[in-house]
C-alpha cells in the first residue's frame, strides 16, 4: 500500500503529464474518417500537433477554432461554425470531435448549445455527426482526457439493440500502444469472438502507408461500429480510467461489462484469457497455453537480474499500475512512483509512495536506483544520474517504432521483461569475484591439476 501525496511546489519543473486535450484528440484519432479538433487558439493545436508527429512520425490530422483575443472575450460561435463548416466542405470526414481547452472553458463557452444552433441553421449537416467533450487543460491529465472522450463517445452515438452474444466490445485505454490493441485484437478473434475496439489506434496510427492520400483519419473504428456496440454481448474495458465508459455503456445498453485493470504480467494476462474463455466458452488456444509457458521460462530466466533492484518509474496512472506491479512480482523494489493525476489504484500501488509530481520529484527520488522508466523528456535526468533509462510512454520522440512497442498479454510481457533484463545486464560492472562470490586467487586451491 502506498501513501499517496501531491507536490505542492510554486511551479513544475520538467514536466511530467500532457493534459487533457491531447489525451481527447488521440482517443479521436482512433475512429475512422474524423477529424479532431481543438476549440482554442492555434497554438493550443499546433503543440499537440507537433507532439503527435514526433511520437507516431505520422501526419495527424488535426484542427482547430482559431480563437484569438476579441472571440477569446466574446464567445466562440462564430469560431466553431466556421470550423464545423470548412471541415465538412473540404474533408468531408464521417464525425468531427471537438475538444475544449483552458482558454474556451474559462471563457464559458455552451459548446453544446452552439452546436445545436449551427444544425439548425446548416441542414446539409444532418448525417455528420458532431461530438464535443470538455477537457479543460488546467485540471487533470492526458488519461482523463481520454477517458472523457471515449465516455463521450457512448454516450451520444451508441444505441440500445438486440444482443449478438459473440460480439464483444473492447473499450482501450490510453496506456495501450497501437501494437499492444493490435495484440489484444488477435487473442480476442481466437476465441472464435468479434471485436468491437474503441478508440483502435492499431487501425489509424500503426504506421501504414494509404493507397491514397485522405485528409481525416485514415483507419480505426468506423461510426457505423461505435453505433453498434450497443449490441455487444459483453464489453471489456482494459485499464481503471475506462471504468466510466463501461458503466455509461451498461447504463444505456445493459451490457454486461468487466474492468481489467492491466494485462503486463503473468497474472493480469491469465485474467484476461480466463475472461475471454469464459464468455466464448471454448478452450485456451494451444498458442496462449504454449506463450504462458514461454512467459513463465523468461520470468525464470530474469529473475537474476531483477530481484533487489531500485526502479524509478513516471507515467500516467494506469501505465504506472500494469509496469510497476510487472517490476513488483519480478522481485524489484519501486523506490520511486510520480505520476500525472489521481487514481484509486495509487494507494495499491507496490511502493512506500505514490506522488504526483512531475520529472524534478521523479529524480529527487531516483538517486541510487537502477533503472529508470518514463517518457522521452527522462533523458536528460538519466544522464545526469547516469543510470540506464527504458523509455515508455507518450512521447517517444527520439526511438523508432514507438507504435509497435508491445507489453500486452503474455508475449508483450515476455519481451518486456527480456528488454528490461538485457538493460540490466548491459549495465553489469565487470565482476571482481566470480559467480559464487569468492576471487580466482582463492579458487585456485579447487582447481583442476594438469599434468606437465
Amino acid at each position: 500500500m502506498a501513501t499517496v501525496t501531491t507536490s505542492r511546489k510554486a511551479c513544475t519543473v520538467n514536466p511530467l503529464k500532457m493534459s487533457q486535450p491531447i489525451g481527447a484528440v488521440l482517443a479521436f484519432l482512433g475512429l475512422d474518417q474524423c477529424m479532431p479538433a481543438l476549440h482554442g487558439s492555434q497554438g493550443c493545436t499546433a503543440f499537440g500537433l507537433v507532439l503527435f508527429v514526433r511520437h507516431f512520425r505520422e501526419n495527424i490530422p488535426l484542427q482547430t477554432t482559431a480563437m484569438n483575443e476579441a472571440t477569446s472575450i466574446l464567445g466562440g460561435m462564430d469560431n466553431i461554425e466556421q470550423a464545423i463548416m470548412n471541415i465538412w466542405t473540404r474533408a468531408k470526414p464521417q464525425i468531427i470531435c471537438i475538444a475544449s481547452t483552458g482558454l474556451t472553458e474559462t471563457k464559458g463557452d455552451d459548446v453544446d448549445g452552439y452546436i445545436t444552433l449551427i444544425r439548425k441553421k446548416h441542414p446539409e449537416l444532418a448525417d455528420l455527426a458532431i461530438i464535443y467533450v470538455s477537457t479543460p487543460d488546467y485540471k487533470d491529465a492526458f488519461q482523463d482526457g481520454w477517458a472523457r472522450a471515449v465516455t463521450r463517445l457512448v454516450e451520444v452515438l451508441i444505441e440500445p439493440a438486440n444482443a449478438t452474444p459473440k460480439q464483444v466490445n473492447i473499450l482501450a485505454g490510453s496506456h495501450l500502444t497501437p501494437g499492444d490493441i493490435e495484440e489484444i485484437r488477435e487473442t480476442v478473434e481466437a476465441f472464435g469472438l468479434e471485436p468491437i475496439i474503441l478508440p483502435d489506434l492499431s487501425g489509424s496510427l500503426d504506421g501504414h502507408i494509404p493507397e491514397e492520400f485522405t485528409p481525416t483519419t485514415m483507419g480505426g473504428t468506423t461510426l457505423a461500429d461505435i453505433r453498434r456496440m450497443g449490441a455487444s454481448g459483453f464489453t471489456l474495458a482494459i485499464g481503471e480510467h475506462m471504468r466510466a465508459a463501461a458503466e455509461a455503456l451498461h447504463a444505456k445498453c445493459g451490457t454486461r461489462f468487466e474492468v481489467l485493470d492491466r494485462i503486463t504480467g503473468l497474472e493480469a494476462s491469465d485474467r484476461f484469457i480466463a475472461l475471454l474463455a469464459e464468455v466464448s466458452g471454448k478452450p485456451v488456444p494451444n498458442k496462449y497455453r504454449r506463450q504462458r509457458s514461454q512467459l513463465v521460462d523468461a520470468m525464470l530466466d530474469g529473475h537474476f537480474f531483477f530481484s533487489g533492484k531500485k526502479i524509478a518509474i513516471g507515467a500516467e496512472p494506469d501505465l504506472l499500475w500494469g509496469i510497476g506491479n510487472l517490476l513488483a512480482d519480478m522481485g524489484c523494489e519501486i523506490s520511486a512512483a510520480v505520476t500525472t493525476t489521481h487514481s484509486p489504484l495509487l494507494e495499491k500501488m507496490p511502493a512506500a509512495e505514490a506522488l504526483i509530481g512531475d520529472l524534478e520529484d521523479m529524480e529527487n527520488r531516483a538517486q541510487g536506483c537502477d533503472l529508470l522508466i518514463t517518457h522521452s523528456h527522462g533523458r536528460q535526468m538519466a544522464e545526469r544520474l547516469a543510470i540506464p533509462f527504458l523509455r515508455m510512454g507518450m512521447p517517444l520522440f527520439d526511438r523508432l517504432g514507438a507504435a509497435h512497442r508491445l507489453a500486452a498479454g503474455y508475449r508483450g510481457t515476455r519481451d518486456l521483461i527480456f528488454e528490461i533484463g538485457n538493460l540490466f545486464m548491459a549495465d553489469a560492472h565487470e565482476p571482481g569475484p566470480d559467480s559464487w562470490g569468492q576471487s580466482k586467487e582463492e579458487c585456485s586451491a579447487c582447481a583442476p591439476v594438469t599434468a606437465h
